[in-house]
Formats: C-alpha cells, sequence, structure tokens
C-alpha cells in the first residue's frame, strides 16, 4: 500500500473516531464495564499512547541506513475483535478521568506528530526498505508501522460500536 493511500485511511479513520465521540457525556466516555474493561476515554487515550510511540518507533527506523531483509506480513489480524490483544505495559491508558476536550486534544496531537514525521520523508519509497522491532509483532516494515496505525484505530472503534451499544 502507498504512503498517499495510508494517509488517506488515517484520514477517514479518524474522522469516523472523532463523529462517534462526538456528543457523547463525560460519563459515557469514562464509564467501564467492569474493573478490568477500558472506557472510551482509555481506549482513546491508548490510541493516542500508541500513536506517539509508533512516532517514535518509525524515527528511529528511519535513521539506519540499512537495506531491510524483513518481508511484508499481513496486518488483517489487527481487525479481527475475536483475537485477544494485550497492550504492552507502556501504551496502556491511566485511570484518569477525561473529559471530551481533553481526549480530543491528545488525539489531535499524537496524529500531528505522525503526519509532521510522514511530511518529512523526502522518498516514501524508503518506509518499505527499513524496519523496526515492534514488542508484540516483532519485525515490521516502517511502512506496516504507519499502516498499522489506522487498523488498530479501526479495531477500537469496533470495540467502541460495542460499548456504545451496550450504553442502550
Amino acid at each position: 500500500m502507498e504512503l498517499q493511500e495510508i494517509k488517506q485511511k488515517l484520514i477517514e479513520t479518524r474522522v469516523e473516531l472523532l463523529g462517534i465521540l462526538d456528543g457523547l457525556t463525560g460519563e459515557q466516555l469514562n464509564k467501564r464495564k467492569d474493573e478490568s474493561s477500558w472506557s472510551i476515554a482509555q481506549i482513546c487515550q491508548h490510541l493516542s499512547k500508541t500513536e506517539e510511540l509508533y512516532v517514535l518507533a518509525i524515527r528511529t527506523g528511519l535513521q539506519s541506513k540499512e537495506e531491510s531483509l524483513v518481508g511484508n506480513k499481513s496486518l488483517d489480524f489487527l481487525l479481527d475483535r475475536s483475537q485477544k490483544i494485550d497492550a504492552s505495559e507502556i501504551a496502556k491508558p491511566t485511570d484518569e478521568y477525561l473529559q471530551y476536550q481533553a481526549i480530543i486534544e491528545r488525539l489531535n496531537h499524537s496524529r500531528q506528530q505522525l503526519l509532521e514525521l510522514l511530511n518529512t520523508i523526502e522518498d516514501p519509497s524508503v518506509l518499505s526498505k527499513r524496519h523496526f522491532k515492534h514488542p508484540v509483532f516483532k519485525e515490521m516494515l516502517l511502512i506496516e508501522w504507519v499502516q498499522s496505525i489506522y487498523m488498530h484505530e479501526q479495531r477500537h472503534i469496533k470495540q467502541i460500536h460495542e460499548m456504545i451499544d451496550g450504553f442502550k
């Protein structure tokens, strides 16, 4: 998948997420089904933390001058909500009660960091030639890191829809 296509998917997915969040009350945003579940606010906090961590990983991977021998891998498993994927400790949200505006600011900040990084890449093909080790998914090409951001967000959008359906 080309970087321009991925950027478009990033935009579409974020617009969808923000549309879902719009109009939710602080109570709805911060409500948890149980102690082991995340609230919508925590999911959004996790998304922004993950995106910031991915920016660091991509930046680090870009500093390598070594051509990668890592092959493309399918990321479709990210969309399969029947398979639980545990977040790494560093990407887990806090128990902080977050209002709508704070959530939006965090999401906008992490996305701005990502887009600023992507816009500095003169030759986008380098993303398919460099890799960086993911703590859960192991060796991934940088283009896969970028692609997985919107897919990860789509996964959590499905989760948020399930939660909102539970409010009714």
